[in-house]
Formats: structure tokens, sequence, C-alpha cells
């Protein structure tokens, strides 16, 4: 594990944070329950049945989780209520309420909704549309942010070439997970979102790049002109924020680079926030890092919710959930 990670765990333990683990049911959930709480990185709320529970994993001690039934809870009606009141607009009806406020996910996004919990994660079973889903129709966006991401936190071997990238080797990718073709006002809400998750995880100040196939207008095109628009975008919403853009990715890193094709930046080759133009370059770019320089790749973090909700790879271990869990602490 990166010393990154270590400290992000280190701010989670001193947050103390309640965060839930909706798939409360599942193996490697049940364990990294365990895990976490041994840790101390969160209070953890384990959504599920505890005998059920108990029966998979009789040899996990749960002390210290709370394990909770949503069919059993006391709350649940209560829930359910809020649900009706939040999408009866939406055609939701009492009784379709009362069903979904028994379903794991919308039951743990409820819950933050109202109060009893600080973050969830979710995805070892579930698909990313089936997570993002219930938190976008209830949680939904924070104030000033339209668009729901995701980025990557890319911590590089000390050791490797890319040590001396970025923030001592660790930068951040956005979007890597979610926008299949974010428009320019999407790009620019992925930047500031990036930007503020580099800062609250990292502990960095952000200098963000804007990528592209094009550096201040070496090429002509309407790809160039939609990340070119969202640069303009970005210091319009955050003018406090260091941006800059369109830039070529060895533009953006490399400060020699920089220098000559974008002289008068503040952001060239110094730049430790990548915002790629859409999915397919993020998705690819964060995967060639990954296996090809050798960096450990923490994410997809989820980014843009009013509170922290996290999507984990169905493939994860119950050491990459307790990771999550620590994310999402000390996002909440």
């Amino acid at each position: 594990m990166s010393k990154l990670m270590d400290s992000i765990k280190e701010k989670a333990k001193v947050l103390g944070k309640r965060i839930v683990l909706a798939e409360g049911e599942e193996e490697r959930i049940i364990r990294a329950a365990e895990m976490a709480t041994k840790e101390g990185v969160a209070k953890i709320v384990l959504i599920g049945d505890e005998a059920v529970i108990k029966a998979k994993c009789p040899d996990v001690c749960l002390d210290g989780v709370e394990v909770i039934n949503p069919k059993t809870y006391k709350k649940t009606a209560e829930y359910a209520n809020l649900l009706y009141e939040l999408r009866k607009a939406k055609g939701m009806t009492e009784e379709k309420a009362a069903a979904l406020a028994q379903d794991c996910l919308f039951f743990g996004v409820l819950m933050i909704k109202s109060g009893d919990a600080d973050g969830l994660v979710a995805g070892a079973v579930h698909s990313t549309g089936d997570v993002l889903r219930p938190a976008l129709q209830i949680i939904k966006t924070k104030p000033g942010i339209s668009t729901v991401s995701s980025c990557f936190l890319m911590s590089m071997p000390e050791d490797g070439p890319g040590a001396k990238y970025g923030e001592n080797g660790v930068l951040v990718f956005g979007d890597c997970a979610v926008n299949p073709n974010p428009d320019s006002d999407q790009l620019a809400a992925i930047a500031i979102a990036s930007a503020e998750t580099a800062e609250k995880l990292a502990g960095i100040q952000p200098k963000v790049a804007m990528l592209s196939f094009s550096t201040k207008g070496s090429a002509k095109h309407e790809l160039v002109d939609k990340v070119a628009i969202a640069t303009e975008k970005v210091k319009e919403l955050a003018p406090e924020l260091a941006v800059d853009g369109e830039l070529q990715a060895d533009a953006a890193l490399v400060a020699s680079v920089g220098k000559l094709k974008a002289p008068t930046s503040t952001v060239a080759g110094e730049a430790n926030v990548l915002i790629f133009p859409d999915l397919q370059a993020g998705n690819i770019g964060y995967k060639l890092v990954q296996r090809l320089a050798g960096a450990e790749a923490i994410g997809p973090i989820c980014q843009g919710f009013a509170n922290p909700v996290n999507d984990l790879s169905r493939g994860c271990s119950a050491e990459d959930v307790v990771c999550v869990v620590a994310t999402t602490a000390v996002l909440g």
C-alpha cells in the first residue's frame, strides 16, 4: 500500500465518520467491515440480515459494527415516507416507496439523506448504474455542481520515472469512469470537482490541466474548442483555481515542453490534476499509467454528490473495500 493510501487512512481515523456498506450480506463486504473497524478508519454500518451475515462468515468478529436489517429497522417507515415526499412529483407512490426503502442501496442513501450516516460504499455485486441511481435521485449534487463524475488518484512508484511528475509522483485523473462524452459545462464541473478531491484526499494544491491533442491553438478542431471553452468556464466558476488549457499531456507534465509550448502558462509543466476530454481517453490513460508505469490507481472516486457515495469494482477485494471506505470518510 502506498504512502498516499496510508495518509488517507490516517485522515479518516481522526474524522470518525459513519459509513454504510450497503451490500452487507456479501462475504468481501463482511470481512471489510471487520477490517475497517479494527483499523478505525470509520464507524461501519452493515446493511443486511444478521443471521445471514453470521452464517456466511462465522469466523468474522463484528464487534463495533452496526448491523441493520431494513425489513425490521425502526426507521424504515420514516425513510419510506421521506422517499415518497422527495419523489412523488416524479410518480413515486407510497407503496413503491415502502418497497424501495427495503432495498439495500435505497435504504443506505436514505440513511444519509436523513443525517443518520455520512457516506455509502457499494458496487461489489451491483452495477455502477444501480449504485449511482438512488444517490442521484435522493442525495443529488452539491450546490454549484451539476455533474457527478469520477477521478483516480495515481500514485507513482517512488523509484520509477513517474515519481518526478505531479506532486511528488501523485496525480489526479478525471473523469475515467462515469461520463462518456462530457460537454464543455460538464468538463468544467469535472475539473472543479477533481481539484477539490485532490486537495481533500491527497493534500495537494491543485494545478489543473485541461488535456487535448492541441496546445494553445496548435490544432484546430471542434474537439479542441470544447476543451478551450471548458477551460474558460472553470476560470469563471472557480477564479481562485490554477487551471490552463487546452494542453497536450507532455506540455502539462514536462517542464521543458511546457515552457516551449505554453511559455506564459502557470500550469504547463507543473500540472498535478489532469482532466481528460472524454471517457475513452481517461479510462485508457489511467490504465496505461497503472500497467506501464506501475502506478497505484486509487478509485474510481465518485465526486459531485452532496454526500459521498462510492462505487466498488465487482472484482474488489476486502482490502480494496477498506481503502474505499477511508476515501469516502475523508470526502465526507
